[in-house]
């Protein structure tokens, strides 16, 4: 017994010391993620709820992740732009439309940067919009019920980098290009870029009641490449800023030649003029494919529409549309404060922050203090739009944001940190390291005229000896900081879905009211629903056969189908009854091409089943519904094709 209570003294003694260890280490309140005060401060107890949403770009997994904040606990992974078997996302009828380009079905792409819809600038939780990177797409997310319910292609575009991001009343969400290219495309010697190649900012429409989306007009510009863009807000509402890199118009070696200049652009968009040169018919119709895919909730069925024509507003013919702010060399962030008086360019090759000032920039134009112009367009004198330098701050800055109380934030890649630093007096105030190269960050709200400056989020692109090694790569790594302070403090790590580039955050508050809990039975208008099992059949059309079915706590119904033939398509149309917060059901039977069905309460969902060989084959929930989930089952009986076997369908006993 003394043996027994020693070593448990020894044991309580080493945890005690441990503990005060990590309490005290770095001194000063600084501790890092191990302080005792950190570790409470990121604590959601069991049965509390996170105090905000954070919605992470999963970069090359194409997705959307969803994370609480301050737990950083992962909620959901909502598909996007990538097929998801959990889901059944590209894999059911109902959604394979939805990765439909003029190109094909694109079952994998690249997601960049999210963006809430606004309200007079303050975020209102309705909608988050996503790009695509690769084969240029934005979509619209519902954060009803956190699922995507519109993805629009954009023509005339490549590598569509700059997007997606909101003006201050969800008026437009933008879509630029990363790449110039023919426009239109054509079979052009790449030797011929400079001069010939172009570029499109796509101005996409936003319905303030429906969300949905349309190209409004599309703004041809010179062929540089476009970083990031950011909405003018309050004062410059109206405006637009694409960051520009590669003024120099380079085809090879673009970390040599396009790194020849003085400097580079933010360009200054007026989309206010753009409406006006429209509704005056000064723009050009241009033939254009792209698709429109629609994801309805009465039907729970995507469409997919091929559009033919887009309108183009030409920049170097059109007077005030479009203004050059010379600003330092290859800018990633263009960065905009909730004033709209201050636009951040962050110069990667600079080592200074460059602040412009947009009554400056009005100033200049109205004075015509102009430095020549490229392809039309008129150049701004540097030091005419000059607000002020943030001097020394850090090696390779990428991207600001802001927390409403007149600080800054700017992350350095190179560097490795965050600095946060004054408005107006461009002053640094603090400093916090990052592991390692981080990327953007996300202050929520920080997008908008009014942020919740409470936390502020890191996305870091290596994280070699954070997490356990999982074999040549590793996870990215999302770091969370409280600002509430004077001082920057590091409460949390936490690994991420793919790469996220981009993030945004909201209030828990905002969204929850919304939430939707269930779809309502006499509102599913899916051409193959039923709403009770009285309604479920069978029915043979040549080949085609359609199974009307039904799930429900604990059974399928019918649970018994026989006269299926080899080659036979069989449309596995499932109806889930319940109408149970959070009860979904999945349905799974051997040799489907997809993985399975994953349906909730109150909606329908179709798979497509093609036996190849004669056999009783069973079919299963594969979601866990119930103390009797594994006796919900059921089997699909398939003979050979010159059978006489009739079609039947039973519940299990009938």
């Amino acid at each position: 017994m003394k043996f027994l209570l020693k070593h448990i003294a020894i044991a309580f003694i080493i945890s005690a010391g441990l503990l005060i260890s990590a309490c005290g280490s770095g001194g000063s309140g600084n501790s890092g993620a191990l302080n005792k005060t950190a570790a409470e401060k990121v604590f959601v107890a069991p049965g509390e709820w996170d105090s905000h949403y954070a919605f992470v770009s999963g970069g090359f997994s194409g997705q959307l992740a969803v994370y609480g904040i301050p737990s950083g606990r992962l909620f959901k992974v909502i598909p996007v732009f990538s097929v998801d078997a959990e889901k059944a996302w590209g894999f059911n009828e109902e959604t394979k439309p939805m990765l439909t380009t003029s190109h094909g079905f694109i079952p994998w792409d690249d997601s960049h940067h999210p963006d809430i819809s606004q309200t007079k600038g303050e975020l209102d939780g309705r909608w988050v919009f996503i790009n695509a990177n690769n084969t240029p797409r934005i979509a619209r997310i519902s954060l009803e019920t956190f699922e995507t319910e519109e993805i629009i292609e954009i023509p005339n575009s490549a590598g569509n980098h700059s997007s997606s991001f909101v003006t201050e009343n969800t008026e437009y969400v933008v879509a630029g290009t990363r790449f110039s290219i023919p426009i239109p495309q054509r079979d052009m010697s790449i030797k011929e870029y400079k001069g010939n190649f172009k570029a499109a900012l796509s101005f996409l429409k936003v319905d303030p009641e429906t969300g949905h989306m349309n190209i409004d007009f599309q703004i041809l510009m010179p062929g540089f490449d476009y970083d990031l863009s950011h909405p003018g807000r309050g004062k410059s509402h109206g405006w637009f800023f694409f960051s520009t890199y590669n003024t120099e118009e380079a085809n090879t070696l673009l970390e040599v030649n396009a790194s020849q200049n003085d400097k580079d652009f933010i360009a200054a968009i007026n989309w206010k003029k753009a409406q006006e040169y429209v509704k005056a018919g000064k723009f050009k119709t241009m033939s254009a494919k792209y698709t429109h895919n629609i994801y309805e909730n009465s039907t729970h069925s995507a469409t997919s529409k091929m559009e033919t024509s887009v309108r183009v507003l030409d920049a170097s013919k059109l007077p005030g549309l479009v203004y050059l702010m010379p600003t330092p060399k290859s800018p990633h962030g263009c960065d905009v404060d909730p004033t709209g008086e201050y636009i951040v360019g962050s110069g990667k090759l600079s080592a200074s922050l460059t602040v412009h000032s947009f009554t400056k920039m009005q100033q200049a134009i109205k004075d015509k203090n102009f430095d020549g112009e490229a392809y039309g367009i008129p150049i701004l004198k540097f030091d005419a739009t000059l607000a002020g330098t943030v001097q020394q701050p850090g090696l390779g800055p990428l991207h600001t944001e802001f927390d409403g109380r007149g600080n800054a934030y700017t992350t350095f890649f190179i560097s490795s940190e965050v600095v946060k630093w004054k408005l107006g007096t461009w002053e640094v105030l603090d400093r916090k390291p990052t592991y390692y190269s981080v990327g953007h960050l996300m202050i929520p709200g920080g997008n908008s005229g009014k942020p919740f400056g409470k936390y502020m989020i890191a996305m870091n692109k290596i994280t070699k000896d954070r997490y356990l090694p999982t074999g040549p790569e590793v996870c990215q790594s999302a770091q969370l900081f409280d600002i509430s302070g004077d001082k920057m403090e590091l409460l949390l790590d936490f690994p991420t879905v793919g790469e996220p580039h981009y993030a945004a955050g909201i209030p828990a508050e905002k969204i929850i009211k919304r939430s939707k809990k269930f779809f309502k039975l006499e509102e599913n208008k899916h051409p193959y629903s039923v709403t009770s099992e009285a309604e479920t059949k069978v029915v043979r059309d040549g080949k085609n056969v359609h199974i009307y079915m039904t799930m429900i706590r604990s059974h399928f119904s019918p649970d018994n189908i026989e006269g299926i033939k080899v080659g036979d398509r069989v449309y596995f149309h499932v109806t889930n009854l319940e109408q149970d917060y959070d009860v979904p059901h999945g349905l799974g039977v051997i040799g489907a091409k997809t993985s399975e069905l994953l349906i909730m309460p109150g909606q329908t969902e179709t798979m497509v089943w093609e036996p190849k060989k004669p056999g009783v084959w069973p079919f299963y929930c594969t979601d866990f519904c119930s103390a009797l989930h594994q006796e919900m089952q059921g089997y699909i009986r398939v003979s050979p094709r010159n059978s006489k076997v009739k079609l039947s369908w039973s519940l299990d006993g009938e």
